[in-house]
């Protein structure tokens, strides 16, 4: 199998390090943030192949994060899952009106976490 880089924005730490080892013990290479602004850092440094991303992040929202993602033509194609305790409609709308690919609402479970993740990942 291919090594698949994920990058986890997340600000929970133990949410963070739950899904961080549930990923390495599968095989994925996980890269981790903790707020927006040094998630969408990393995404440009280190160019993952698919991003977890929080909604509810210090220094910048995960909608701002995913819309600057999705809107750079050199990250575009990245995709990315929302992760969220935010179940409105309206949260929904939001998701996809900035790109994104996926929105899985807290709590989930892994199994679904990863049947979306490998949907996502590009072949």
């Amino acid at each position: 199998m291919t090594e698949y880089t994920i990058l986890i924005i997340e600000d929970e730490p133990d949410m963070l390090r739950a899904i961080k080892l549930r990923l390495e013990s599968i095989g994925f290479k996980v890269e981790t943030a903790s707020d927006g602004l040094e998630g969408l850092q990393k995404v440009k440094s280190i160019v993952p192949d698919l991003v977890l991303l929080d909604i509810m992040l210090p220094k910048m929202d995960g909608f701002k994060v995913c819309n600057m993602i999705k809107f750079d033509k050199k990250y575009k194609n990245i995709p990315v899952i929302i992760l969220s305790a935010k179940s409105a409609q309206k949260d929904f709308h939001t998701a996809k009106t900035v790109g994104a690919d996926a929105y899985l609402t807290k709590p989930f479970t892994t199994a679904d976490m990863l049947k979306k993740i490998k949907e996502l990942l590009p072949k």
